[in-house]
């Protein structure tokens, strides 16, 4: 359960490896999280992140996962629940892609809708189900705000994220009064390994940045959290631009 602060006791991130995944990880274990489970592709890169939890003082555990493998999810991911309560699952797992080769190679460009939407309908709803089960928890998912919308830089990653969106809406809608919690959050460009080399766009942040947006928006049980908050406002804007005006800016 959590503590009096908000702060959950046990997490699952879905998608170890995530930068911005192991920022919450690292910040929730600074405060009073105990129990950390790390679900990804087995990697050394996997086993570093849990050993630096580790030295952090948490209990830290390890699973293969694979988004691209949902028939696998209800018993890889039904196997942590088995081990005792989840306060918060993170959904955080997700790839970029190539905009200018997947719109060249069809079958890429179905990976990363595979990875960032299809993946993750199926992880949601398995992690729905056993949050509901034990009567609590929150599950916290990854957006972004490439998918309020569709860019022509990105459109490809855009309707997949805007796909994950509209879903943690409506599962967040058909879960209210069960006593789990959903939290979207909607980060803008971040300085990470998925975005290095790219041109940085305004109003950048970072994975510590949105881990302490996570972290503040469990407290005041927030539906949805943009990161910055000022992309909110910006987005609201952008949305209503026409369409002729929005294809000439420079996005």
């Amino acid at each position: 359960m959590k503590d009096a602060f908000g702060t959950p006791q046990s997490l699952l991130v879905l998608g170890g490896t995530s930068e911005i995944g192991l920022a919450t990880a690292r910040r929730l274990v600074a405060r009073r999280t105990r129990t950390v489970w790390l679900a990804g592709r087995p990697s050394p890169d996997l086993e570093k992140a849990a050993a630096g939890l580790r030295d952090m003082g948490a209990d830290v555990r390890t699973v293969a996962f694979d988004a691209l493998d949902p028939e696998s999810h209800e018993a890889t991911l039904g196997k942590v629940f088995t081990e005792g309560d989840i306060d918060m699952v993170l959904l955080a797992f997700g790839i970029l892609g190539d905009q200018a080769r997947d719109e060249d190679e069809p079958v890429a460009a179905v990976r990363v809708a595979q990875t960032n939407y299809t993946g993750a309908v199926s992880a949601g709803l398995v992690c729905a189900r056993a949050l509901q089960a034990q009567g609590h928890g929150s599950l916290v998912v990854l957006s972004s705000v490439a998918g309020e919308r569709a860019r022509r830089s990105n459109f490809i990653y855009g309707s997949s994220k805007a796909g994950l969106d509209a879903f943690a809406q409506g599962l967040g809608d058909a879960l209210h009064g069960t006593g789990v919690h959903v939290m979207v959050v909607r980060p803008g460009f971040v300085r990470s390994k998925m975005t290095a080399g790219l041109e940085e766009a305004p109003m950048a942040t970072t994975p510590e940045a949105v881990a302490e947006a996570i972290e503040n928006g469990l407290r005041r049980r927030s539906e949805t959290v943009w990161v910055p908050g000022a992309l909110r406002l910006v987005m609201s804007a952008l949305r209503h631009v026409p369409r002729p005006v929005f294809r000439r800016l420079p996005l």
